[in-house]
């Protein structure tokens, strides 16, 4: 089960890394929504994994079953590798790559008028909040792929 973890939860966080890298050198002129979306879209594919690591731990390693609650502890933990990778891409990329993120984000909420949604983060609090909110996808989508693959 550990070798699982590992290979499906290496792949999910260097797809993350990818397509990331790939997001900061062609994604340089797009708005702020559109780099949100595109930032979502990357967390659900490197997600996916979940789905691939419960899968062939159920096909390839345990003999065609898998009981739900092995499936879901298999998938949370390839969940959680994913997100502490997204949390560092993030946590280096607003402390190092480009400090001045949070501030133009918050000009540019001024400049749309919507001051009163303004949270402030710190790159910390950033990389808490990214491994969070990836680590909670990636349990809603563990408890569906589990539903979908449990065999006995």
């Amino acid at each position: 089960m550990q070798a699982t973890i590992k290979k499906y939860g290496l792949y999910g966080l260097l797809t993350g890394l990818v397509i990331f890298l790939l997001h900061l050198t062609l994604g340089k002129d797009l708005s702020y929504s559109t780099n949100e979306i595109i930032g979502y879209i990357s967390i659900f594919i490197s997600l996916s994994f979940v789905f691939f690591g419960i899968k062939h731990y159920r096909d390839k390693v345990n003999n065609g079953v898998v009981s739900f609650g092995k499936a879901l502890s298999i998938g949370i933990l390839i969940s959680v590798l994913v997100a502490i990778g997204i949390a560092l891409a993030d946590f280096i990329y607003t402390q190092f790559i480009n400090p001045a993120w949070f501030e133009n984000y918050y000009q540019m909420m001024r400049d749309a008028g919507k001051e009163d949604e303004i949270m402030e983060m710190t790159s910390f609090t950033a990389g808490l909040f990214m491994l969070t909110l990836v680590t909670v996808i990636g349990f809603i989508i563990s408890l569906i792929s589990s539903l979908i693959l449990q065999r006995k």
